[in-house]
Protein backbone atom coordinates (compact mmCIF):
# COMPACT_ATOMS: atom_id res chain seq x y z
CA UNK A 1 0.00 0.00 0.00
CA UNK A 2 1.91 3.56 -1.39
CA UNK A 3 1.17 6.48 1.37
CA UNK A 4 1.26 8.00 -2.01
CA UNK A 5 -3.02 7.90 -2.05
CA UNK A 6 -5.33 9.40 0.20
CA UNK A 7 -7.68 6.72 -1.00
CA UNK A 8 -7.16 3.17 -2.68
CA UNK A 9 -9.85 0.80 -3.79
CA UNK A 10 -8.63 -2.60 -4.23
CA UNK A 11 -10.34 -5.33 -6.18
CA UNK A 12 -14.16 -4.10 -5.65
CA UNK A 13 -16.44 -6.65 -7.03
CA UNK A 14 -20.48 -6.00 -6.93
CA UNK A 15 -23.60 -7.81 -8.03
CA UNK A 16 -27.20 -7.86 -8.79
CA UNK A 17 -29.63 -10.09 -9.24
CA UNK A 18 -28.60 -11.05 -12.93
CA UNK A 19 -25.98 -8.56 -13.08
CA UNK A 20 -22.38 -8.49 -12.21
CA UNK A 21 -22.14 -4.41 -11.75
CA UNK A 22 -18.48 -3.76 -10.80
CA UNK A 23 -15.34 -6.71 -11.37
CA UNK A 24 -12.44 -6.45 -9.54
CA UNK A 25 -12.16 -2.67 -10.03
CA UNK A 26 -9.83 -0.16 -8.76
CA UNK A 27 -8.71 3.38 -8.10
CA UNK A 28 -6.53 5.28 -6.82
CA UNK A 29 -7.15 8.70 -5.16
CA UNK A 30 -4.25 11.51 -4.20
CA UNK A 31 -4.71 13.99 -2.29
CA UNK A 32 -5.10 17.56 -3.46
CA UNK A 33 -5.93 16.15 -6.67
CA UNK A 34 -9.25 16.13 -8.63
CA UNK A 35 -9.39 12.77 -10.19
CA UNK A 36 -12.23 12.17 -13.51
CA UNK A 37 -13.90 9.07 -13.36
CA UNK A 38 -15.26 8.03 -17.03
CA UNK A 39 -17.61 5.53 -18.39
CA UNK A 40 -20.69 5.26 -20.42
CA UNK A 41 -24.01 5.05 -18.88
CA UNK A 42 -24.07 1.60 -16.78
CA UNK A 43 -20.43 1.44 -16.72
CA UNK A 44 -20.16 1.03 -12.85
CA UNK A 45 -19.54 4.17 -11.84
CA UNK A 46 -22.62 5.27 -10.09
CA UNK A 47 -21.92 1.40 -8.02
CA UNK A 48 -18.82 2.19 -7.00
CA UNK A 49 -19.11 5.38 -5.47
CA UNK A 50 -22.34 4.28 -3.96
CA UNK A 51 -20.02 1.60 -2.19
CA UNK A 52 -17.64 4.31 -1.46
CA UNK A 53 -20.29 5.77 0.08
CA UNK A 54 -21.46 2.97 2.01
CA UNK A 55 -25.05 3.01 0.22
CA UNK A 56 -23.99 -0.83 -1.21
CA UNK A 57 -21.26 -3.13 0.32
CA UNK A 58 -19.31 -5.12 -2.18
CA UNK A 59 -18.47 -8.86 -1.80
CA UNK A 60 -15.30 -8.33 -2.73
CA UNK A 61 -12.39 -6.03 -1.92
CA UNK A 62 -10.83 -3.74 0.28
CA UNK A 63 -10.85 0.07 0.50
CA UNK A 64 -8.09 1.96 2.15
CA UNK A 65 -8.04 5.64 3.66
CA UNK A 66 -4.54 7.52 4.42
CA UNK A 67 -2.90 3.88 4.29
CA UNK A 68 -5.25 2.80 6.74
CA UNK A 69 -7.84 -0.30 5.98
CA UNK A 70 -11.52 0.92 6.29
CA UNK A 71 -15.06 -1.01 6.84
CA UNK A 72 -17.30 1.28 4.90
CA UNK A 73 -20.92 -0.27 5.29
CA UNK A 74 -23.10 2.71 6.22
CA UNK A 75 -23.28 6.40 5.20
CA UNK A 76 -22.44 7.23 8.55
CA UNK A 77 -19.05 5.19 8.32
CA UNK A 78 -18.23 6.66 5.30
CA UNK A 79 -18.61 10.16 6.83
CA UNK A 80 -16.49 8.77 9.39
CA UNK A 81 -14.08 7.27 6.96
CA UNK A 82 -13.94 11.54 5.25
CA UNK A 83 -16.02 10.68 2.63
CA UNK A 84 -18.73 13.13 1.14
CA UNK A 85 -20.80 12.86 -1.94
CA UNK A 86 -22.41 15.37 -3.96
CA UNK A 87 -25.41 13.65 -5.63
CA UNK A 88 -26.22 14.20 -9.23
CA UNK A 89 -29.88 14.39 -7.62
CA UNK A 90 -29.86 16.72 -5.01
CA UNK A 91 -31.03 15.34 -1.95
CA UNK A 92 -31.81 18.56 -0.27
CA UNK A 93 -35.03 19.76 1.83
CA UNK A 94 -37.36 22.23 0.04
CA UNK A 95 -39.18 23.74 2.95
CA UNK A 96 -36.25 23.84 5.51
CA UNK A 97 -33.39 26.63 5.28
CA UNK A 98 -30.11 26.53 4.13
CA UNK A 99 -28.75 26.29 7.43
CA UNK A 100 -31.25 23.47 8.78
CA UNK A 101 -30.16 21.78 5.67
CA UNK A 102 -26.45 21.80 6.05
CA UNK A 103 -26.68 20.93 9.32
CA UNK A 104 -29.21 18.32 9.21
CA UNK A 105 -29.31 15.39 11.90
CA UNK A 106 -26.44 17.12 13.91
CA UNK A 107 -28.25 20.53 14.83
CA UNK A 108 -26.19 22.11 17.62
CA UNK A 109 -27.94 21.43 21.21
CA UNK A 110 -30.27 19.27 22.59
CA UNK A 111 -33.12 16.99 20.52
CA UNK A 112 -35.62 19.47 22.45
CA UNK A 113 -33.51 22.67 21.88
CA UNK A 114 -31.90 23.61 19.27
CA UNK A 115 -29.52 26.43 18.86
CA UNK A 116 -31.04 28.10 15.94
CA UNK A 117 -29.29 31.42 16.30
CA UNK A 118 -25.46 29.28 16.38
CA UNK A 119 -26.74 26.77 13.65
CA UNK A 120 -27.43 30.25 11.61
CA UNK A 121 -24.19 31.73 12.30
CA UNK A 122 -21.99 28.39 11.78
CA UNK A 123 -23.91 28.02 7.98
CA UNK A 124 -23.26 31.61 7.54
CA UNK A 125 -19.76 31.72 8.38
CA UNK A 126 -19.26 28.09 5.71
CA UNK A 127 -21.05 29.74 3.12
CA UNK A 128 -19.24 32.99 3.37
CA UNK A 129 -15.97 31.53 3.50
CA UNK A 130 -16.30 29.64 0.33
CA UNK A 131 -17.71 33.41 -0.97
CA UNK A 132 -21.13 31.76 -1.83
CA UNK A 133 -24.00 34.73 -1.83
CA UNK A 134 -26.63 32.86 -0.11
CA UNK A 135 -28.17 33.62 3.11
CA UNK A 136 -28.69 30.68 5.42
CA UNK A 137 -31.60 31.70 6.87
CA UNK A 138 -32.87 31.24 2.98
CA UNK A 139 -35.18 28.51 2.32
CA UNK A 140 -33.76 26.21 -0.09
CA UNK A 141 -37.15 25.90 -2.14
CA UNK A 142 -36.67 29.87 -3.28
CA UNK A 143 -33.23 28.91 -4.29
CA UNK A 144 -32.16 28.81 -8.13
CA UNK A 145 -30.78 24.70 -8.98
CA UNK A 146 -27.40 25.90 -9.23
CA UNK A 147 -27.70 28.24 -5.51
CA UNK A 148 -29.06 24.80 -4.38
CA UNK A 149 -25.68 23.15 -5.54
CA UNK A 150 -23.40 24.97 -4.14
CA UNK A 151 -25.13 24.44 -0.61
CA UNK A 152 -24.98 20.50 -1.56
CA UNK A 153 -21.15 21.13 -1.63
CA UNK A 154 -20.45 23.52 1.41
CA UNK A 155 -23.01 20.91 3.31
CA UNK A 156 -20.05 18.20 2.34
CA UNK A 157 -17.29 20.65 3.38
CA UNK A 158 -18.88 20.71 6.65
CA UNK A 159 -18.15 17.61 7.81
CA UNK A 160 -14.65 18.06 7.32
CA UNK A 161 -14.38 15.81 4.85
CA UNK A 162 -10.89 14.68 3.42
CA UNK A 163 -12.42 13.02 0.16
CA UNK A 164 -15.29 14.58 -1.87
CA UNK A 165 -17.03 12.98 -4.95
CA UNK A 166 -19.07 15.35 -6.99
CA UNK A 167 -21.68 13.43 -9.61
CA UNK A 168 -22.17 15.81 -12.76
CA UNK A 169 -22.40 18.96 -10.53
CA UNK A 170 -22.26 21.21 -13.56
CA UNK A 171 -25.18 19.29 -15.37
CA UNK A 172 -27.62 22.04 -14.17
CA UNK A 173 -25.64 25.49 -13.57
CA UNK A 174 -24.58 28.34 -16.12
CA UNK A 175 -20.68 28.66 -17.06
CA UNK A 176 -19.89 31.73 -14.70
CA UNK A 177 -21.34 29.95 -11.69
CA UNK A 178 -19.19 26.80 -13.28
CA UNK A 179 -16.07 28.61 -13.25
CA UNK A 180 -16.91 29.24 -9.42
CA UNK A 181 -17.42 26.09 -8.42
CA UNK A 182 -14.04 25.13 -10.33
CA UNK A 183 -12.50 28.04 -8.08
CA UNK A 184 -13.76 26.56 -4.97
CA UNK A 185 -12.36 22.61 -5.89
CA UNK A 186 -9.15 24.27 -6.45
CA UNK A 187 -9.35 25.84 -3.02
CA UNK A 188 -10.43 22.46 -1.47
CA UNK A 189 -7.88 20.96 -3.27
CA UNK A 190 -4.72 23.44 -1.77
CA UNK A 191 -6.04 22.28 1.44
CA UNK A 192 -5.19 18.71 0.61
CA UNK A 193 -9.01 17.71 -0.30
CA UNK A 194 -8.96 14.73 -2.76
CA UNK A 195 -11.82 15.15 -5.51
CA UNK A 196 -13.11 12.67 -7.39
CA UNK A 197 -15.33 13.97 -10.31
CA UNK A 198 -17.63 12.85 -12.52
CA UNK A 199 -18.96 14.14 -15.77
CA UNK A 200 -19.62 13.59 -19.32
CA UNK A 201 -18.20 16.59 -20.24
CA UNK A 202 -15.49 16.01 -21.70
CA UNK A 203 -14.23 19.52 -22.52
CA UNK A 204 -14.12 20.13 -18.20
CA UNK A 205 -11.39 17.62 -17.69
CA UNK A 206 -7.97 20.12 -19.36
CA UNK A 207 -9.35 22.68 -16.99
CA UNK A 208 -10.30 20.86 -13.60
CA UNK A 209 -8.68 17.59 -13.37
CA UNK A 210 -5.51 16.11 -12.79
CA UNK A 211 -5.80 12.47 -13.92
CA UNK A 212 -8.68 10.07 -14.96
CA UNK A 213 -9.91 6.89 -14.64
CA UNK A 214 -12.20 5.03 -17.45
CA UNK A 215 -14.73 2.70 -16.55
CA UNK A 216 -15.91 0.33 -18.66
CA UNK A 217 -18.94 -3.04 -18.65
CA UNK A 218 -17.98 -2.80 -14.67
CA UNK A 219 -14.48 -2.93 -15.23
CA UNK A 220 -11.71 -0.77 -14.81
CA UNK A 221 -9.71 0.18 -18.42
CA UNK A 222 -7.05 2.37 -17.76
CA UNK A 223 -5.92 5.25 -15.35
CA UNK A 224 -4.01 8.47 -17.91
CA UNK A 225 -2.76 11.64 -16.75
CA UNK A 226 -5.21 14.38 -18.51
CA UNK A 227 -2.59 16.72 -19.83
CA UNK A 228 -1.21 13.81 -21.93
CA UNK A 229 -4.04 12.09 -22.95
CA UNK A 230 -6.03 12.78 -26.32
CA UNK A 231 -9.75 13.23 -25.91
CA UNK A 232 -10.29 10.69 -28.51
CA UNK A 233 -8.00 8.44 -27.08
CA UNK A 234 -10.14 8.52 -23.73
CA UNK A 235 -13.22 8.44 -25.50
CA UNK A 236 -11.98 5.10 -27.65
CA UNK A 237 -11.42 3.67 -23.90
CA UNK A 238 -15.00 4.26 -22.88
CA UNK A 239 -17.04 3.37 -25.38
CA UNK A 240 -14.40 0.41 -26.89
CA UNK A 241 -14.54 1.79 -30.58
CA UNK A 242 -13.29 4.39 -32.39
CA UNK A 243 -16.24 7.30 -32.26
CA UNK A 244 -15.55 8.68 -35.98
CA UNK A 245 -19.23 10.26 -36.00
CA UNK A 246 -20.35 11.58 -33.29
CA UNK A 247 -22.41 14.76 -34.11
CA UNK A 248 -24.08 13.23 -37.20
CA UNK A 249 -25.59 16.02 -39.00
CA UNK A 250 -26.91 16.23 -42.38
CA UNK A 251 -28.17 19.96 -43.40
CA UNK A 252 -31.10 20.34 -45.94
CA UNK A 253 -33.39 22.54 -47.15
CA UNK A 254 -35.84 22.97 -44.84
CA UNK A 255 -39.71 23.20 -45.70
CA UNK A 256 -42.45 25.54 -44.50
CA UNK A 257 -42.99 27.38 -41.46
CA UNK A 258 -44.85 24.74 -39.34
CA UNK A 259 -44.64 26.44 -36.13
CA UNK A 260 -44.66 30.61 -35.38
CA UNK A 261 -44.72 31.94 -32.07
CA UNK A 262 -45.07 35.89 -31.58
CA UNK A 263 -44.79 37.84 -28.50
CA UNK A 264 -44.88 34.84 -26.01
CA UNK A 265 -45.16 35.56 -22.50
CA UNK A 266 -45.92 33.05 -19.41
CA UNK A 267 -46.28 36.30 -16.93
CA UNK A 268 -43.14 35.71 -14.81
CA UNK A 269 -40.07 34.61 -16.71
CA UNK A 270 -40.90 35.19 -20.52
CA UNK A 271 -41.24 38.89 -21.24
CA UNK A 272 -41.35 38.65 -24.84
CA UNK A 273 -39.96 34.88 -27.18
CA UNK A 274 -40.64 35.45 -30.78
CA UNK A 275 -39.34 32.61 -33.14
CA UNK A 276 -40.22 30.41 -36.12
CA UNK A 277 -39.38 26.33 -36.69
CA UNK A 278 -39.61 25.50 -40.12
CA UNK A 279 -40.41 21.37 -41.60
CA UNK A 280 -37.31 19.44 -41.28
CA UNK A 281 -34.99 21.12 -39.10
CA UNK A 282 -33.54 21.68 -35.63
CA UNK A 283 -33.65 24.96 -34.06
CA UNK A 284 -31.44 25.69 -31.09
CA UNK A 285 -32.19 28.04 -28.06
CA UNK A 286 -29.64 28.57 -26.16
CA UNK A 287 -28.37 31.41 -23.03
CA UNK A 288 -27.23 31.39 -19.71
CA UNK A 289 -29.45 29.67 -16.64
CA UNK A 290 -32.73 31.69 -15.78
CA UNK A 291 -32.96 33.07 -19.82
CA UNK A 292 -36.50 31.59 -19.56
CA UNK A 293 -35.88 29.29 -22.77
CA UNK A 294 -37.46 26.11 -20.45
CA UNK A 295 -40.04 28.28 -19.49
CA UNK A 296 -40.85 29.09 -22.94
CA UNK A 297 -41.38 25.64 -24.16
CA UNK A 298 -43.81 25.24 -21.39
CA UNK A 299 -46.16 28.05 -22.06
CA UNK A 300 -46.14 26.54 -25.77
CA UNK A 301 -46.50 23.32 -24.11
CA UNK A 302 -49.91 24.20 -22.39
CA UNK A 303 -48.33 24.25 -19.00
CA UNK A 304 -48.58 28.13 -18.46
CA UNK A 305 -51.91 29.08 -16.85
CA UNK A 306 -51.31 32.91 -18.00
CA UNK A 307 -49.39 32.17 -21.25
CA UNK A 308 -49.99 35.53 -23.65
CA UNK A 309 -48.90 35.83 -27.40
CA UNK A 310 -49.66 34.18 -30.96
CA UNK A 311 -48.92 30.66 -31.70
CA UNK A 312 -49.17 29.64 -35.31
CA UNK A 313 -49.08 25.68 -36.71
CA UNK A 314 -49.14 24.69 -39.88
CA UNK A 315 -50.33 28.28 -40.57
CA UNK A 316 -53.17 28.02 -38.51
CA UNK A 317 -53.55 30.46 -34.77
CA UNK A 318 -54.17 27.74 -32.62
CA UNK A 319 -54.72 27.99 -28.62
CA UNK A 320 -53.02 26.18 -26.74
CA UNK A 321 -54.03 25.40 -22.78
CA UNK A 322 -53.33 22.16 -22.13
CA UNK A 323 -50.58 19.03 -23.11
CA UNK A 324 -53.61 17.46 -24.07
CA UNK A 325 -54.37 20.07 -26.70
CA UNK A 326 -50.54 20.16 -27.24
CA UNK A 327 -50.56 16.77 -28.35
CA UNK A 328 -53.67 17.14 -30.71
CA UNK A 329 -51.45 19.86 -32.89
CA UNK A 330 -48.58 16.62 -32.61
CA UNK A 331 -46.52 18.73 -30.40
CA UNK A 332 -44.20 16.59 -27.91
CA UNK A 333 -41.74 18.02 -25.24
CA UNK A 334 -39.35 15.86 -23.10
CA UNK A 335 -38.64 17.78 -19.92
CA UNK A 336 -35.60 19.05 -18.74
CA UNK A 337 -35.82 17.13 -15.40
CA UNK A 338 -36.17 12.95 -15.37
CA UNK A 339 -36.96 12.75 -12.10
CA UNK A 340 -39.24 16.01 -11.23
CA UNK A 341 -41.15 15.90 -14.77
CA UNK A 342 -40.97 12.68 -16.57
CA UNK A 343 -39.86 9.03 -15.26
CA UNK A 344 -42.61 6.92 -13.06
CA UNK A 345 -39.33 5.69 -11.36
CA UNK A 346 -41.20 2.81 -9.64
CA UNK A 347 -42.46 1.42 -12.73
CA UNK A 348 -41.59 -0.39 -15.42
CA UNK A 349 -39.57 0.48 -18.71
CA UNK A 350 -42.85 -0.91 -20.36
CA UNK A 351 -45.17 1.62 -18.30
CA UNK A 352 -42.89 4.36 -18.99
CA UNK A 353 -42.66 3.82 -22.98
CA UNK A 354 -46.38 3.86 -23.22
CA UNK A 355 -48.06 6.26 -20.66
CA UNK A 356 -48.89 8.68 -23.28
CA UNK A 357 -50.43 6.18 -26.29
CA UNK A 358 -53.31 4.48 -23.71
CA UNK A 359 -55.49 4.63 -26.67
CA UNK A 360 -53.11 2.25 -29.30
CA UNK A 361 -53.62 -0.39 -27.16
CA UNK A 362 -56.42 0.03 -24.54
CA UNK A 363 -59.93 -0.33 -26.07
CA UNK A 364 -63.13 -0.69 -24.06
CA UNK A 365 -61.48 -0.97 -21.25
CA UNK A 366 -59.41 -4.18 -22.92
CA UNK A 367 -55.80 -4.15 -22.93
CA UNK A 368 -54.03 -5.73 -25.98
CA UNK A 369 -51.05 -6.26 -24.35
CA UNK A 370 -49.52 -8.08 -27.07
CA UNK A 371 -49.71 -3.99 -28.99
CA UNK A 372 -48.78 -2.31 -26.08
CA UNK A 373 -45.38 -4.58 -25.66
CA UNK A 374 -44.73 -3.74 -29.33
CA UNK A 375 -45.14 -0.72 -29.33
CA UNK A 376 -42.34 -0.54 -25.73
CA UNK A 377 -39.80 -2.89 -28.17
CA UNK A 378 -40.46 0.01 -31.42
CA UNK A 379 -38.62 2.63 -29.19
CA UNK A 380 -36.16 0.17 -27.12
CA UNK A 381 -34.41 -0.79 -30.32
CA UNK A 382 -34.87 2.75 -31.64
CA UNK A 383 -33.04 4.53 -29.42
CA UNK A 384 -30.80 1.38 -28.38
CA UNK A 385 -31.88 1.32 -24.97
CA UNK A 386 -29.89 -1.05 -22.72
CA UNK A 387 -32.89 -2.72 -20.00
CA UNK A 388 -32.80 -6.64 -18.99
CA UNK A 389 -36.51 -6.51 -19.82
CA UNK A 390 -39.28 -4.21 -20.97
CA UNK A 391 -40.54 -4.80 -16.98
CA UNK A 392 -37.60 -3.47 -15.85
CA UNK A 393 -38.26 -0.57 -13.23
CA UNK A 394 -36.78 2.29 -14.96
CA UNK A 395 -35.39 3.79 -11.69
CA UNK A 396 -32.62 0.95 -11.89
CA UNK A 397 -31.54 1.52 -15.45
CA UNK A 398 -28.67 4.65 -15.68
CA UNK A 399 -29.55 8.25 -16.81
CA UNK A 400 -28.66 7.66 -20.18
CA UNK A 401 -31.30 4.78 -20.70
CA UNK A 402 -33.94 6.37 -19.01
CA UNK A 403 -33.59 9.41 -20.65
CA UNK A 404 -33.83 6.94 -24.19
CA UNK A 405 -36.90 5.99 -22.39
CA UNK A 406 -38.31 9.64 -22.18
CA UNK A 407 -37.52 10.39 -25.85
CA UNK A 408 -39.17 7.11 -26.93
CA UNK A 409 -41.97 7.96 -25.28
CA UNK A 410 -42.48 11.14 -27.03
CA UNK A 411 -41.46 9.74 -30.37
CA UNK A 412 -44.49 7.24 -29.95
CA UNK A 413 -47.07 9.56 -30.12
CA UNK A 414 -46.19 10.72 -33.28
CA UNK A 415 -44.91 14.06 -33.13
CA UNK A 416 -44.26 16.40 -36.35
CA UNK A 417 -43.02 18.72 -33.55
CA UNK A 418 -40.25 18.07 -31.03
CA UNK A 419 -39.40 19.55 -28.39
CA UNK A 420 -36.11 18.45 -26.42
CA UNK A 421 -34.91 20.23 -22.95
CA UNK A 422 -31.33 19.36 -22.52
CA UNK A 423 -31.70 16.11 -24.39
CA UNK A 424 -28.09 14.81 -23.33
CA UNK A 425 -28.06 16.16 -19.77
CA UNK A 426 -26.15 13.39 -17.76
CA UNK A 427 -25.58 11.00 -20.98
CA UNK A 428 -22.72 9.36 -22.22
CA UNK A 429 -20.81 10.39 -24.84
CA UNK A 430 -21.46 6.91 -26.91
CA UNK A 431 -25.12 7.71 -25.74
CA UNK A 432 -25.19 11.36 -27.10
CA UNK A 433 -23.81 10.12 -30.23
CA UNK A 434 -26.60 8.01 -30.68
CA UNK A 435 -29.04 10.46 -29.73
CA UNK A 436 -27.63 12.71 -32.30
CA UNK A 437 -28.10 10.36 -34.47
CA UNK A 438 -31.73 9.47 -34.12
CA UNK A 439 -32.76 13.65 -34.57
CA UNK A 440 -30.75 13.82 -37.80
CA UNK A 441 -32.54 11.05 -39.08
CA UNK A 442 -36.24 12.43 -37.43
CA UNK A 443 -35.51 15.96 -39.51
CA UNK A 444 -34.53 14.08 -42.78
CA UNK A 445 -37.71 12.00 -42.32
CA UNK A 446 -39.43 15.36 -41.94
CA UNK A 447 -39.87 15.83 -38.26
CA UNK A 448 -39.07 19.49 -36.98
CA UNK A 449 -37.02 19.52 -33.45
CA UNK A 450 -36.48 22.00 -30.78
CA UNK A 451 -33.56 21.75 -28.89
CA UNK A 452 -32.68 23.56 -25.65
CA UNK A 453 -29.09 22.69 -24.65
CA UNK A 454 -26.32 24.50 -22.33
CA UNK A 455 -23.72 22.53 -23.89
CA UNK A 456 -22.72 25.11 -27.12
CA UNK A 457 -20.92 22.69 -29.04
CA UNK A 458 -23.86 20.46 -28.93
CA UNK A 459 -26.06 23.73 -29.79
CA UNK A 460 -23.61 24.77 -32.65
CA UNK A 461 -23.05 21.05 -33.80
CA UNK A 462 -26.40 20.20 -34.33
CA UNK A 463 -28.72 23.16 -34.95
CA UNK A 464 -30.27 24.81 -38.12
CA UNK A 465 -30.38 28.09 -36.68
CA UNK A 466 -29.76 29.05 -33.26
CA UNK A 467 -32.32 31.37 -31.26
CA UNK A 468 -30.74 32.79 -28.10
CA UNK A 469 -32.12 34.22 -25.09
CA UNK A 470 -31.45 36.31 -21.96
CA UNK A 471 -33.78 37.25 -19.18
CA UNK A 472 -36.94 36.29 -20.95
CA UNK A 473 -36.72 37.86 -24.80
CA UNK A 474 -35.33 36.15 -27.57
CA UNK A 475 -31.99 38.61 -28.19
CA UNK A 476 -31.16 37.42 -31.73
CA UNK A 477 -30.91 34.30 -34.58
CA UNK A 478 -27.52 33.15 -36.02
CA UNK A 479 -27.64 30.26 -38.97
CA UNK A 480 -25.46 27.24 -38.20
CA UNK A 481 -22.84 28.87 -41.33
CA UNK A 482 -22.11 31.53 -38.73
CA UNK A 483 -22.74 30.66 -35.55
CA UNK A 484 -20.00 31.04 -32.83
CA UNK A 485 -19.70 30.65 -29.00
CA UNK A 486 -18.73 34.37 -28.82
CA UNK A 487 -21.75 34.56 -31.16
CA UNK A 488 -24.24 33.24 -28.86
CA UNK A 489 -22.27 34.48 -25.61
CA UNK A 490 -22.62 38.03 -26.81
CA UNK A 491 -26.38 37.86 -27.56
CA UNK A 492 -26.95 36.07 -23.73
CA UNK A 493 -25.87 39.11 -22.56
CA UNK A 494 -27.49 41.38 -24.55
Amino acid sequence: MSEQYLLEMKGISKSFPGVKALQNVGLQLRAGEVHALLGENGAGKSTLIKVLGGIYHAEEGEIYVEGQKVRIDSVAAARLAGVSIVHQELVLVPYMTVAENIFLGREPGSRFNIHRAKMTEEAQKLLDAYEMNIDADALVEQLTIAQQQMVEIVKAISFQSKILVMDEPTSSISDKEVGFLFETMRMLTKKGVGIIYISHKMSELEEICDRVTVMRDGQTVGTREVKTTKKDDLIALMVGRELTNYYTRDYQEPGEVILKCEHISDGKMVKDASFELRKGEIIGFAGLVGAGRSETMKAIFGLTPHMTGDVYVNGQKVHIRTPVEALKYRIALVPESRKEEGLYRVQSVRFNSTIEVLGQFIRNLRVDVKKEEEITQKYIDLMATKTPSQEQIIGNLSGGNQQKVMIGRWLATDPQILILDEPTRGVDVGAKAEIYAIMNELVKKGMSIIMISSELPEIINMSDRVYVMNEGRVTGCLDHESVTQEAIMQLAAK
